[in-house]
């Protein structure tokens, strides 16, 4: 790009009187030399990264000592900057050749200085020290009668602006703006753009601009000016919306060709303006049922015009479905993206598979039952062995989710869970599982379940919270009695059965210790027995040490049931802890062996059974501490003053010196200046004490190239299920979806959430919701502690 950008400017600025095949000898002369091309033939035919290097360093040295000598060739600074990019891409330092290129945007040969401003943008960024030389200059050439000067400045200025330099330029680009050249005005555009992503507020009374822009009879001014509103729409759509007749009217001049041939790709009307356009409109459309009524006729001219069966055809139709998904849902228009997309869904091609799915996703968001009819593929995509796409098939899935097919897409995840390697893939999962367990679980037991499988599948990618409502969920429960007692007995067995196992992830040995500490008892052994078990597992596991803590408290809730006896195992382990270097495990050692000294009636206030979910009450005026307070009055000390008394007091004493009464506190005004004709005064005594220290309170660019085929492993035909187990799969994930899409779309469908009938500790096996109407909040934490309070409060009446 570089040779091909030097070449063409010398071509342009090298013409002359002569025939234009001469010109362009010329420039080709002035531009390159032998030693150019033998460098960059040599480095095409390096076979090894060292033998590149062993060049450019060669390069290197010849560039220094050719720039830094007393004679430099400007006829050849052109060739040497061009050169020194070449070292600058290909990873070498080549620093000492910055201040040369600066100097060549000074130059008057607009050739050298359009080669100047294209190393200045490759070599500096917007903090180089070096910036601040370059500034004047962009300002002269912005006012240059060449427009390839002032081009060359405006890419500069796109590249290499700060908050700093935008006041120092932004007159002039504004004024651009009514250049007579398409290019000028274009790039002015752009230069504004930037201006707003780096500081909004610089340009915010300029957004009129970008409108007016709109309307230039060239479109790629035009189209400069879609990113720059593209970009405000997003933060702010509000300002926006009287524009959507004329963005409505300008992708449909777009689709209908109105535009020049010089626009198309692959026989596609400017497919990236339509493609801008449509983002646009479903930011504007989104919950606005009158600007997307104006969308509707063109939106399905667009799925019209662009189903060609191309790649950018494609690209058009997926970001036209994705459009269609986000405004007011039209039926009509729904109907017609399900069908373009059953082509994407169906192909065999991965990459269109790929893209059905996630247009698929969308529409399932509106209504589910648009799924309906492809969901043997949805089921053959579940065993592809690509795993992007098996990834996007289960995000689909996760939409998809009801209480009457949990289980299956649960079990699905978990198996992709446990073939998936990246660590941010398998977190993604196994937070979307809990999430799922936690919302559409059918019983509690299955819900335990789950979570245990899930700990010991991505025990190292589960999140700390999963854990903790699991935790909760046990020791809250259901509500009934019995019930509580079995789930609880059956996960303490559970739990008993994995601290046999040879790893066992952090997460779910935090579980294990507080299940057993808090109910280890209902399972029938002794605590003496399962305080044994416990500290064998700590001494077992890698994840031993981290835990010790935990272990410690659970054995002392263990030893309150057993009659306030440590065994001989959490005896060890409690002493061994005694001089840890864990501040926070030292002291809980402490703690422990001082409390199960004292009478059992105190250690069980201190350790209660199954009280985790109990409120605490506090008494805020503490009373406990009343015989304290009163000891250290009787002995001198002085009272607690609040922020505001300790300064009216200062103020009251007159800066000269501390009041009794705040003497000791620290003081926040500033001391008087030293008078040299007085004596020092004595300062009066503190109170005993001492002092109390009290605490105080968008870029174009070419479009993307096809993905080049994976070439890790080989790639395989699955093995193809039986039919009847594919159809089963199928009943089981898409259950409870009926086939037709409904006549009439929800105004306003809400997110999917969970219902209050549909509670883990109600019964989760309640019929599936419908979008008619938003469901009810599921009950919070502290209305279940609620209702267990009363509870326990009627068993102790």
């Amino acid at each position: 790009r570089v040779v091909c950008t030097t070449e063409r400017s010398g071509v342009e600025m090298g013409r002359t009187d002569d025939s234009p095949r001469q010109s362009i000898a010329l420039g080709a002369h002035k531009t390159k030399s032998k030693e150019f091309y033998d460098i960059v033939r040599h480095i095409g035919e390096c076979k090894n990264k060292s033998d590149e290097d062993s060049i450019m360093r060669r390069e290197v040295m010849m560039l220094r000592t050719v720039l830094t000598g007393p004679k430099l060739e400007k006829a050849k600074l052109k060739e040497y900057l061009i050169r020194l990019m070449y070292v600058e891409m290909l990873g070498h330092d080549a620093a000492f050749g910055y201040i040369h290129a600066v100097k060549a945007t000074n130059e008057s040969d607009v050739s050298l200085k359009r080669v100047g401003y294209l190393a200045t943008s490759a070599f500096l960024d917007e903090n180089h020290e070096l910036i601040i030389l370059i500034v004047n200059t962009v300002q002269q050439d912005l006012k240059s009668d060449n427009y390839l000067v002032v081009c060359a400045a405006l890419t500069t200025i796109c590249r290499l602006v700060n908050e700093e330099t935008i006041p120092a330029v932004l007159p002039q680009v504004t004024e651009l703006l009514n250049h007579p050249q398409m290019h000028v005005r274009k790039k002015a555009v752009m230069a504004l753009h930037k201006f707003h992503l780096k500081s909004p507020s610089s340009v915010s009374h300029l957004h009129g601009k970008f409108r007016q822009m709109l309307c230039d009879k060239d479109p790629s001014v035009m189209s400069a000016a879609l990113c720059a509103l593209h970009d405000l729409t997003i933060s702010d759509p509000g300002p926006q919306k009287n524009l959507v007749p004329s963005f409505v009217s300008i992708l449909k001049q777009v689709v209908e060709h109105r535009l020049p041939k010089s626009y198309d790709y692959h026989r596609v009307p400017a497919p990236f303006i339509q493609i801008r356009l449509l983002k646009i409109l479903a930011a504007l459309g989104a919950a606005d049922q009158k600007a997307a009524t104006e969308m509707y006729s063109v939106l399905s001219a667009v799925l019209k015009k662009g189903d060609n069966q191309s790649s950018i055809g494609n690209a058009i139709v997926y970001e036209c479905v994705r459009t269609a998904a986000s405004i007011y849902p039209s039926p009509v228009l729904l109907e017609h993206c399900a069908g373009v997309v059953s082509r994407f869904v169906k192909s065999s091609n991965n990459n269109l598979k790929y893209a059905g799915l996630d247009a698929l996703s969308c529409i399932v968001n509106i209504n589910p039952n648009y799924a309906t009819e492809h969901q043997m593929a949805v089921v053959d995509c579940l065993t592809d062995p690509d795993e992007s796409l098996r990834k996007k098939t289960l995000d689909l899935l996760y939409r998809m989710t009801k209480s009457n097919n949990v289980e299956v897409i649960v079990d699905k995840m978990m198996d992709f869970l446990r073939d998936a390697t990246d660590h941010h893939l398998r977190e993604e999962t196994a937070t979307r599982i809990g999430e799922l367990a936690e919302r559409y679980a059918p019983s509690t037991q299955w819900f335990i379940n789950t979570m245990n499988v899930l700990f010991e599948v991505g025990g190292d990618v589960v999140k700390q919270s999963t854990a903790h409502n699991l935790m909760a969920l046990i020791a809250e429960g259901s509500g009934e009695d019995a019930n509580d007692a079995t789930l609880r007995r059956s996960a303490v067995a559970a739990y008993l059965g994995l601290t046999s196992k040879p790893r066992i992830p952090r997460v779910l040995f935090e579980v294990i210790l507080w299940v057993v500490g808090e109910y280890g008892t209902l399972s029938g052994q002794s605590p003496q027995a399962l305080m044994d078990t416990l500290c064998t597992a700590v001494e077992a596991q890698p994840e031993g040490d981290a835990v010790q803590a935990q272990a410690m408290t659970a054995c002392a809730k263990l030893a309150v049931a057993g009659g306030g006896q440590l065994s001989e195992k959490a005896t060890k382990l409690v002493n061994r802890n005694l001089n840890s270097r864990s501040i926070d495990r030292q002291q809980r050692a402490y703690e422990i062996t001082a409390l199960l000294r004292e009478n059992p009636a105190l250690v069980a206030a201190a350790l209660p059974q199954d009280a985790s979910c109990e409120d605490l009450e506090v008494n805020p005026a503490l009373p406990a501490l009343d015989a304290y307070v009163n000891k250290a009055f009787a002995e001198g000390a002085s009272a607690y003053l609040q922020p505001s008394e300790r300064s009216t007091g200062l103020r009251e004493a007159g800066g000269g010196g501390l009041s009794h009464e705040v003497a000791g506190s620290l003081r926040f005004d500033a001391y008087d200046a030293p008078a040299p004709d007085r004596g020092i005064a004595a300062t009066p005594a503190a109170p005993s004490g001492g002092m109390r220290l009290s605490s105080t309170g968008g870029t174009w660019g070419e479009p993307a190239g096809r993905s080049a085929p994976p070439t890790t492993a080989p790639r395989f035909e699955p093995p193809q299920a039986p039919e009847d187990d594919r159809t089963q799969l199928a009943s089981a994930l898409f259950s409870g979806v009926g086939a037709p899409p409904p006549p009439q779309v929800p105004r306003a469908p809400p997110p999917p959430a969970p219902r209050s009938d549909m509670d883990l500790l109600m019964g989760l096996d309640a019929p599936t919701p419908t979008a008619a109407a938003p469901p009810p909040s599921p009950p919070t934490p502290r209305r279940r502690r609620r209702r267990r309070r009363r509870r326990r409060a009627r068993r102790r009446r």
